[in-house]
């Protein structure tokens, strides 16, 4: 039996105009951020969805809620849909990292896919059949993709602000 797994970006957040790194930060979504979030529950709304997932990070919760609520559903935290944890890079102006060394406190690529990894396995194990909203980030949801085609990132393209995909599982 297939399990369905929507992969949905969070709408825009005032860090993503800044071109701020906000990796692991609560962020905030802007008013065309929660416009994006109300257009995907919209389109979803008379899908058939059996559990809404998100990051615990604040910006995927809203859009998740948004997703959520004409299905009358919860939304389930997990820190496995965290976006990439940049380290010192976060909160930085990212034009300006374009040719700094990168610290050693960024999560590595390895401990990303294995996270990816682990959601995927979460889903199969608690949602098996059923299925999924999961609201994530950019490198995260990057990072599934990448763990579900069985390929290198760089091979996935990226998501824009309230994307959707779709994997079977």
């Amino acid at each position: 039996m297939d399990t369905t797994l929507y992969l949905v970006r969070h709408g825009e957040t005032v860090d993503n105009v800044r071109q701020i790194m906000q990796g692991q930060t609560q962020g905030c979504l802007t008013e065309h951020g929660r416009e994006q979030a109300a257009e995907v529950s919209g389109l979803m709304c008379h899908w058939p969805i059996d559990a809404v997932v998100s990051s615990d990070l604040r910006r995927a919760v809203e859009t998740a809620e948004l997703i959520a609520a004409p299905h009358g559903l919860p939304v389930v935290q997990t820190p496995l849909l965290r976006e990439r944890d940049w380290g010192g890079f976060t909160g930085r102006f990212i034009p300006d990292l374009k040719d700094e060394v990168w610290p050693d406190d960024i999560e590595s690529l390895d401990c990303l896919l294995q996270r990816a990894q682990r959601f995927l396995k979460y889903i199969m194990t608690n949602y098996e059949g059923k299925t999924v909203v999961a609201v994530g980030h950019g490198i995260v949801n990057k990072a599934i993709q990448a763990a579900y085609h069985h390929k290198p990132m760089n091979q996935i393209e990226r998501m824009g602000n309230a994307e959707v995909r779709e994997l079977k599982l």
